[in-house]
């Protein structure tokens, strides 16, 4: 997913709003209008960087004069103590974006960095790492687009953009086969993928014609089993359970996708600060 300014705008605003109220007292008390700084945004640990472009478009909703020089931009690697951007103009501009400027650099970069640890660990194998619904609410947009730039790749956006038959739905409808034709009948251009708990619903999925099954939750022994039976006849996506410890294990069995809900649901923050220089 590219990252479309114009649509994350509202985000940024809605951050900013909620960080600066009704207005920063501490800056507004302590700084004069007239005081000029430069802000240094360094790395304090190794990784993937991701949001540079936000640095710009946050800053500039508080203050349009300030001055934006990027040392890295998204995707390149950065070491601790590297410096990622330097920003010119009002100190107290510059004080009142700080947290919100960070806090997205940070979020972002440990997701784009989470994720390209598990494609490094997934080497050379043909099955693509893929992410999740699992995001937090209102950040999909970002979260999607940070896992791209750590070199996985986006699953469906939403709800919206494929059809996905889970366990809820096949039992509703009483058999994969039955969910099948109906979302077949009732969204004949979207590809359809149904989750497979057991064999026997794999061997179903089988008679459909679903494009992709995902084999959730399975063990090692039993995705084997599930693979041969399919025999490449359908895409294969593995999902659950999924760690660094067992990714690459995991892969070398030959799916053609396994996706990670790690990768935006619970990823640690990567290490940003912003410090400013009055000389």
């Amino acid at each position: 997913m590219p990252l479309h300014l114009p649509v994350v705008k509202p985000l940024l605003q809605r951050a900013l709003r909620e960080d600066i109220g009704s207005g920063d007292i501490t800056t507004k008390s302590c700084i004069s209008p007239l005081l000029q700084a430069t802000a240094i945004i360094r790395a304090k640990q190794r990784g993937i960087l991701c949001g540079s472009p936000l640095i710009a478009a946050i800053i500039h909703l508080v203050d349009p004069s300030i001055k934006v020089i990027l040392h890295k931009i998204d995707g390149e690697e950065i070491r601790e103590q590297e410096i990622i951007a330097l920003l010119h103009g009002s100190a107290r501009s510059l004080l009142m974006s700080e947290r919100v400027i960070v806090n997205f650099l940070q979020h972002l970069s440990g997701i784009a960095t989470i994720t390209n640890t598990y494609v490094r660990e997934i080497g050379k194998s043909r099955t693509i790492l893929l992410d999740t619904r699992k995001t937090i609410p209102g950040l999909r947009h970002l979260q999607k687009y940070a896992v791209k730039i750590g070199g996985g790749e986006n699953h469906r956006l939403g709800l919206y953009d494929m059809v996905l038959i889970k366990n809820n739905h096949i039992k509703a409808v009483g058999s994969i086969r039955k969910a099948v034709q109906l979302c077949r009948a009732n969204a004949p251009s979207k590809k359809i993928e149904v989750e497979c708990a057991s064999l026997d619903e794999v061997k179903e999925a089988l008679e459909t014609d679903c494009e992709i099954i995902m084999l959730d939750n399975m063990g090692v022994a039993i995705l084997t089993k599930a693979l041969a039976l399919i025999r490449r006849r359908k895409k294969v996506e593995i999902s659950g359970g999924i760690t660094l410890a067992n990714i690459k294990k995991v892969a070398n069995l030959g799916a053609d996708y396994i996706s990670v809900g790690a990768l935006t649901h619970s990823v640690p923050a990567l290490d940003v600060s912003m410090k400013l220089s009055f000389s």
